[in-house]
């Protein structure tokens, strides 16, 4: 007898395996198709830092370089891109405004004039136990807004809890945007598209409970017909002008459905759930479109204007079909006289410096003859800056065109910061959670960038400078900053005391500081070049970039730019008066005409800047004021002023 051998065991496993890659083959083209952003070629002309945290303790979310961490407490929540570990707790009081001292009288002029590099230990002091709410640090401090504060417009008017939460969380994500958004909202007039879509809901939430009932299949058919008429209508209309003649007829036609529809005895608990999954899918288009919307909002503050590029092309051009300048003529012998007043401009736009130095020196009440500026642009940009200021006369000032990349190669071989970087903005957002109900609120704040700490080792022969970012418009003669004491101190800036390097735990590691010293804001600053050599500035600088700092990432490179700005001068600031600088012009739709108009100069730190499209309409007549116009190129380009 033949033995049979005993029925072979299916094998379940790579049956599960088939099914899995079946699943995830269908998975995977819906999220590209649900993520998907066109591809561009950007000129990110001013590369920007998101850092935020909400003040008042708790919730915080920092964004760096496009990497997101959100913590609560002291645990990570998410995280998305390669965020840097950013999960200690935030502490500190936020009852210091923005512009205030330090409280901590040891941190006044205690410290030795010489300063060693900083120790990379663990810091000793512990950081302070507040019994008050603790500012939400989003990786960034707030600018000048403080209790009793009069540059808003209006009020904050009181939101309700769900208004709280949904515009903090449309800032988290979407940050300055939501801002955009809000100011730019259309209110929907088309009362008929809006009837419609009303409609089309309700009849969708009814269909599946009335085509289970018996005897309605009239009326099932009636319903299926209406909504597939509503939906071919809506996909071909957006306002009611679009709207075909015989429209009415069909939404009366609808109603009389729904109503027929309502009459019947149906499961509530389905029609319900059909409410609920239609109103989910409706959130879930409306995010997703407003994903859309923010990316092309942040791709339009990212990207240098056509007209811009066009300006930049033509002038490059001339620069070269143009006779050399008449050495008699040229201005050089004034650029390294330590006497004179030299200020420093970093930037990459032509018009954006143009407007620095115009008003400037249009503001200034004394002869500019011994005036002199320095504007430090890359290679792309050095011949159009070259020529541009050369066609262009400001007074008697001189203009000093330098390609930093160049100098920065040529002597400074060592470093592999050789690029040059435009101030640095970190995005904070602040919010309350001891009064939830108030109106959060978004800052900007700009610091120092890494090619800023080259600037003694450029001007070897210069004794004392003043900084300006290239969004920045003077209105009131700075000749006083001058004449300024600043005894040992070697950045002479406006403080934010809103936020406090014992806050920043995460950020700053272990290298030894002051958990009392404030932030500070670039945007005009007086530097002491000889204290800041005495101080060995860029030398410490240069031992925390190799601790902060990964120059084979760019962003985390950029990211670096914060605590090493705040290190580094911890305790060599000098406090500039509040009202030197008005900040959050490129931001903030609150800030009263008056209080702009009276201010020493504006900063308008933010995505929306002055010379785009997206900047904010009110604030750009400010910057357009001191816009010089060269006919020549500007309506070649059409450069709009």
């Amino acid at each position: 007898m033949k033995a049979t051998a005993p029925p072979a065991k299916r094998r379940r496993g790579p049956r599960l395996a088939v099914l899995a890659l079946v699943f995830c083959s269908l998975l995977v083209p819906i999220a590209f198709l649900f993520n998907r952003f066109p591809a561009v070629y950007v000129t990110d002309e001013r590369p920007q830092q998101e850092i935020d945290l909400p003040s008042f303790g708790g919730h915080t979310k920092f964004e760096i370089g496009g990497s997101v961490v959100k913590r609560d407490s002291d645990s990570v929540i998410g995280v998305s891109g390669e965020a840097q570990d950013l999960s200690d707790k935030v502490s500190g009081s936020s009852e210091d405004s923005r512009n205030g001292i330090d409280s901590d009288p040891s941190s006044v002029s205690t410290k030795p004039k010489v300063h060693p590099p900083p120790k990379m230990e663990q810091p000793v002091l512990p950081s302070p136990k507040v019994e008050q709410p603790k500012p939400e640090v989003k990786p960034v401090p707030v600018p000048v807004h403080r209790e009793g504060d009069n540059r808003r417009i209006r009020p904050p008017r009181v939101q309700n809890a769900d208004e709280v939460e949904k515009a903090k969380a449309c800032q988290l994500e979407f940050g300055s945007y939501c801002l955009w958004s809000i100011e730019h909202k259309e209110v929907m007039r088309d009362d008929r598209v809006k009837r419609l879509k009303d409609q089309l809901f309700v009849a969708r939430s009814y269909y599946p409970s009335i085509a289970k009932l018996k005897g309605k299949e009239a009326l099932t058919r009636e319903l299926k017909q209406n909504i597939q008429e509503h939906e071919r209508v809506l996909s071909e209309s957006i306002v009611d002008a679009d709207l075909p003649s015989f429209i009415r007829t069909k939404m009366e036609r609808m109603d009389q459905s729904i109503a027929r529809a309502k009459s019947c005895t149906v499961d509530c608990n389905n029609v319900d759930r059909k409410l609920r999954q239609i109103l989910h899918m409706t959130e879930d288009e409306a995010h997703f479109h407003m994903k859309q919307s923010a990316y092309l909002y942040n791709l339009g503050v990212h990207t240098m204007p056509k007209s811009h590029h066009c300006l930049n092309m033509r002038l490059t051009v001339e620069y070269f079909k143009s006779s050399p300048l008449d050495p008699d003529d040229s201005p050089a012998h004034k650029f390294n006289i330590p006497d004179h007043r030299h200020y420093v401009i970093l930037s990459k736009n032509v018009l954006a410096a143009s407007v620095v130095i115009n008003s400037t020196v249009s503001s200034c009440e004394q002869d500019t003859e011994n005036v002199v500026f320095h504007v430090l642009t890359d290679a792309q940009n050095f011949y159009a800056m070259k020529h541009w200021f050369a066609r262009n006369s400001y007074r008697e000032s001189a203009v000093d065109v330098i390609n930093y990349e160049q100098i920065i190669f040529e002597n400074f071989p060592e470093f592999g910061t050789q690029l040059l970087y435009l101030p640095e903005e970190f995005r904070v957002f602040i919010s309350s959670l001891e009064r939830p109900t108030e109106k959060s609120r978004m800052e900007y704040l700009s610091v120092f960038s890494h090619s800023h700490f080259f600037i003694p080792e450029i001007f070897k022969d210069l004794k004392k400078v003043i900084i300006l970012d290239d969004d920045v418009v003077v209105q009131r003669d700075l000749s006083f900053l001058w004449n300024l004491d600043m005894g040992d101190k070697v950045n002479g800036a406006v403080r934010f005391c809103g936020l406090k390097l014992g806050q920043l735990r995460n950020l700053l590691g272990k290298t030894m500081y002051d958990p009392q010293s404030c932030a500070w804001m670039s945007g005009v600053n007086v530097i002491d070049l000889d204290k800041w050599r005495e101080h060995n500035v860029t030398e410490n600088y240069v031992q925390l970039l190799r601790k902060f700092g990964n120059n084979d990432d760019e962003a985390s490179l950029r990211a670096a730019a914060l605590p090493i700005s705040l290190l580094s001068f911890q305790h060599l600031l000098y406090p500039l008066d509040e009202r030197m600088t008005l900040s959050g012009l490129g931001y903030d739709y609150g800030i009263k005409e008056d209080l702009a108009q009276s201010s020493i100069s504006l900063h308008y730190n933010g995505n929306m800047k002055p010379w785009l499209e997206l900047g904010i309409p009110d604030y750009r007549k400010y910057w357009k004021r001191f816009l010089t116009r060269d006919e020549r190129f500007m309506d070649e380009c059409n450069v709009s002023p």
